[in-house]
């Protein structure tokens, strides 16, 4: 069985839900009640708040490099980032991780279109809202993401 690896404790609410979600979903397509094979590592949100309120994005990079490379030497084959800001260095990520990452943004993108969706809104943290990753991805898919103003 392969073993997926959770980068979590970024927003502790989202880790718990994709952990509950998982297995619901695991039990639905197995029906023996067991639960999936997988690994959870949980880093500091303080942390990784604070490298992202200085646009540190290369710490911000090392840092969740080094969650990745302990979710595959724990024995993941795969691994997710359960919150969408740090997504904003997905594409570093993927890139120097020691095994595939997939990204929440293309997954989303992805029901999004096979639910021929063509407008959407877009909320969450000040840093996603900012940033262009979900607008790029949807983009390319031909879906428009309405992102609200900056308020602030």
């Amino acid at each position: 069985m392969k073993v997926l690896g959770i980068v979590g404790g970024i927003g502790p609410d989202s880790t718990i839900d994709y952990y509950r979600s998982i297995i619901l979903q695991y039990r639905q397509a197995v029906a023996d009640g067991a639960s999936p094979a997988l690994v959870i590592r949980s880093v500091d949100v303080n942390v990784l708040v604070k490298l992202m309120s200085g646009a540190r994005y290369p710490e911000v990079v090392t840092y969740l490099s080094t969650a990745l490379a302990s979710l595959a030497a724990a024995g993941a084959d795969f691994a997710i980032i359960s919150a969408n800001t740090p997504h904003i260095v997905f594409d570093e990520l993927q890139t120097l991780s020691p095994i595939p990452l997939f990204s929440i943004v293309e997954a989303t993108c992805r029901a999004a279109k096979a639910l021929e969706l063509h407008r959407l809104g877009l909320i969450g943290t000040r840093f996603t809202m900012k940033a262009d990753f979900y607008p790029r991805v949807f983009a390319k898919q031909g879906i428009e993401l309405i992102v609200p103003g900056d308020d602030e």
